[in-house]
């Protein structure tokens, strides 16, 4: 059932050609979850299932020409190691880009920026926009000659979180995008007086008394994933978004114009799964920390203006489950909604991906009332919670390995400061401190402090601590956590949630 429907979300992209932007979809570094991130598999396979883009990466090797890569090192996504600007073309060429992602992926190259632009159209013909993410300044000319040398006409943005960067590219005549966390008065006169063309923010961050003023430039946001979120990218809507979820965030798209007179929340409404602060739930040790037995209440409504037959199905993208109570097909009429208890045993020894639960909404309509459908899709987030007020708390590191040592850290808040402090490093030497709050991570040594973001009341923070550090008989640098989040990125795991309380 899970591969049907699988099979049936790949008409999401046909819904992508009839419900054209805004918002725009990029796909973030390509479709990293179905390709390795920055190559062009990954930007193909971005543009096959229907984004109308690509957003990507770029880094100068020592020869100087630019390669897509996010890191400034080789180490995460190649079978080399060491920084990309001690390399130059010819040492970079035989780098396998693609192996660390699957074996199928095997020998797929660095790409050179120019690959990157001869990107062919989608479906509907219309050629892939492309945002174009840069940090270092030096790179800004050798794109802008790049593009200039470049036969076909494409909408390009330049995006950084430097205003150097923004500035350079902008009197280099390209369109610029300043990247931010949040919208801020400050960047609103930065982008009005240097005629900057686009400002993109993290997930909601638009939601702030800044992002309600007068923006004379395009909106956008950057690593838009969550259900609630794409469904308020594109309500709103946004002018663009770039996203890890392509086939959601399609559907979120085709959701909107199917149903525009709906202001609910997502359709398939399932809440966190908490993971208790007391270890492993099975005494077994089966399936370790990251884990628990939960029985959910999961809620599905009808948003659309018709009777839909909704068919259900939930895939296990990490770890082992067993799960009972998941009815296979229902019918909702116009504005009914419906609730079952989903039980769910089982996990990881660390933080990876989530189970998903995915329903087919499926509708007769259009010529000869031929059958049409939409797939919508929820993750089940494992997560831990944390409430703190202005007492100091213990929070202990997860054992991500069976005989895995104990760890723990200390976090407590003065005003509107977090401070995260290493207790009991569980034998490593020189640790460090990391401290995640909102889509911002803090570094520091056995301590690090960090600011709390604005955000809704009514919604917790994103919220991990941890620390890196080596054990005393290696000399790799490994990471211990509280809940997942860290590292930033796909394949660590939901981030915890941080509640600010006024009392203990």
């Amino acid at each position: 059932m899970t591969s049907d429907l699988y099979k049936a979300q790949e008409g999401v992209g046909e819904f992508g050609e009839k419900v054209p932007g805004p918002p725009w979809i990029l796909g973030h570094r390509g479709a990293p979850r179905e390709a390795p991130e920055n190559t062009l598999a990954s930007l193909r396979r971005a543009i096959d299932i229907g984004l109308d883009g690509v957003e990507y990466d770029l880094h100068a090797c020592a020869s100087g020409e630019a390669v897509l890569i996010h890191d400034e090192t080789l180490d995460r996504t190649t079978n080399a190691k060491g920084p990309v600007a001690l390399l130059t073309l010819p040492e970079l060429a035989g780098i396998d880009a693609g192996s660390s992602f699957g074996r199928e992926f095997a020998g797929e190259p660095l790409p050179l920026f120019e690959e990157a632009l001869e990107l062919p159209g989608n479906r509907a013909g219309a050629f892939p926009q492309h945002m174009i993410e840069i940090k270092d300044p030096r790179l800004v000319g050798e794109v802008a000659r790049s593009l200039r040398e470049f036969a076909r006409p494409l909408s390009v943005r330049i995006a950084s979180f430097h205003r150097k960067v923004c500035l350079e590219a902008r009197d280099c005549g390209l369109s610029t995008m300043l990247l931010a966390c949040e919208a801020q008065e400050d960047d609103l006169g930065f982008v009005r007086d240097e005629r900057i063309q686009a400002h993109g923010t993290a997930p909601g961050g638009w939601n702030t008394p800044a992002g309600a003023l007068d923006w004379p430039c395009e909106r956008w946001s950057w690593s838009v994933d969550e259900p609630e979120d794409l469904l308020e990218a594109c309500r709103r809507p946004l002018f663009g978004f770039n996203t890890n979820e392509p086939r959601r965030a399609l559907a979120a798209r085709a959701l909107v114009r199917f149903a525009p007179a709906d202001g609910g929340p997502w359709p398939v409404e399932v809440p966190p799964l908490e993971v208790p602060f007391t270890g492993p739930t099975d005494p077994g040790g089966r399936h370790g920390e990251w884990s628990g037995r939960w029985t959910i209440g999961v809620g599905m409504r009808n948003p659309f203006p018709f009777r839909v037959e909704v068919t259900l199905a939930l895939a296990i993208r990490g770890g082992a489950f067993e799960v009972s109570g998941l009815p296979s097909a229902f019918e909702l009429e116009v504005g009914e909604q419906r609730s079952f208890p989903l039980s769910l045993a089982g996990g990881s020894w660390s933080p990876h991906e989530d189970p998903v639960l995915f329903a087919r909404f499926a509708w007769r309509g259009g010529p000869g009332r031929r059958e049409e459908a939409l797939v919508l899709d929820a993750p089940l987030p494992r997560t831990r919670t944390l409430r703190l007020s202005s007492a100091t708390l213990r929070v202990p590191m997860l054992r991500e390995h069976p005989g895995g040592r104990l760890g723990s850290m200390t976090v407590r808040r003065r005003g509107r400061e977090i401070l995260a402090a290493v207790e009991d490093a569980g034998g490593w030497r020189d640790v460090r401190a990391i401290l995640r709050i909102g889509h911002q991570v803090h570094r520091g040594g056995h301590g690090v402090r960090a600011f709390l973001p604005e955000f809704p009341r009514d919604r917790p923070i994103p919220f991990s601590v941890g620390f890196e550090g080596r054990a005393q008989d290696s000399v790799e640098i490994g990471l211990r956590r509280w809940a997942g989040g860290l590292p930033y990125g796909l394949g660590s795991g939901a981030t915890g949630r941080l509640f600010v309380v006024e009392q203990a």
